[in-house]
């Protein structure tokens, strides 16, 4: 039980610094605009990078619920433009097409 504890502390450390070490630097110091614009498209390219890796390893029975879902969710993207919306609508019709087969 120590031992998943240590283990648990650990790991809440290695993902919390690096998120509290650039809020503590660049909390005073004005962002060029160029890196905020590069900045607010890291959530985008992260996603697109998961989405494309899951499409790619889909197979068998779930490889047309997977491209209906993907289509669901760029549509939606498009249209409103919310990352978790986005989301959240690929997940849903991704859902409803694999419970109507």
């Amino acid at each position: 039980m120590k031992c998943y504890l240590v283990l648990i502390v650990g790991m809440m450390l290695v993902t919390y610094i690096p998120r509290l070490v650039p809020l503590v630097v660049l909390s005073d110091k004005p962002i060029n605009p160029m890196v905020e614009r590069f900045l607010k498209y890291i959530p985008y390219t992260a996603l697109s990078a998961l989405i494309v890796r899951g499409v790619m390893e889909s197979k068998g029975e779930l490889l047309v619920p997977t491209f209906i879902g993907l289509a669901a969710s760029a549509i939606c993207s498009w249209i409103k433009g919310s990352l978790i919306l986005s989301v959240a609508v690929g997940i849903v019709t991704s859902l409803v097409v694999i419970s109507l087969r």
